[in-house]
């Protein structure tokens, strides 16, 4: 089997490349310059029109969307545990995908640009503002669910990939985070796992190639 992950550094590729070092598959890592705007080429266009990472190929078949890439990556490595065995569980998990993917991150966008969602001329901050509000609503959110918790379940799991890419994400601006505790805790944790080590070490080595390519 031949998997190859479209990845690029800070975005929420991130997830899938933890969840596969921690399933312990051998892929492949396709970097993307966004800054270069390789995703709008036309060669990554053909293979993924929607233009965004991550991109998951295997065996020359393509699978877009984090929520999906994590499930088929449970159902391909079941060792890993990268899901609850509980149906009703692993549906929760689901469920915790899906909303970091179109509940967090929406705002994480916005903040970064704000001209996304309204061009006006003026209105940057104001789109920040409101991106803030719901931004901390929804950390809130996840820090009364990870109080006296480790994890999102009672082992590590694919949501907790995608949250930390999250959390990570909002550290990255001037934002002060010190009232979501247990999210800080879970961040520092994650930080801890070899995979994520991994991660953070390879993005570190992208960043710098591109760097040098600039």
């Amino acid at each position: 089997m031949n998997i190859a992950l479209y990845y690029a550094p800070i975005a929420c590729s991130l997830a899938p490349y933890i969840t596969l070092t921690e399933a312990g598959a051998d892929f492949e890592v396709r970097t993307i310059n966004l800054r270069k705007g390789q995703h709008k080429s036309p060669e990554y266009l053909k293979i993924n029109p929607k233009h965004k990472v991550p991109l998951l190929v295997v065996d020359g078949k393509t699978l877009s969307e984090n929520v999906a890439i994590q499930q088929w990556i449970d159902m391909t490595f079941p060792n890993a545990n990268l899901f609850p065995k509980d149906p009703w569980q692993r549906l929760q998990a689901v469920s915790l995908l899906a909303w970091c993917s179109s509940g967090i991150h929406p705002y994480l966008t916005r903040l970064n640009s704000p001209i996304i969602v309204c061009d006006v001329p003026g209105t940057e901050d104001s789109v920040r503002k409101h991106a803030l509000e719901h931004l901390f609503e929804n950390f809130q959110i996840a820090d009364d669910m990870l109080a006296g918790r480790e994890y999102f379940f009672d082992h590590f799991t694919a949501p907790d990939a995608h949250f930390f890419w999250c959390f990570r994400r909002a550290t990255l601006f001037d934002l002060d985070l010190s009232r979501f505790k247990n999210c800080m805790a879970h961040f520092e944790r994650m930080k801890t796992r070899p995979s994520v080590q991994k991660l953070l070490a390879f993005e570190k080595s992208v960043q710098a190639e591109f760097a040098k390519a600039a």
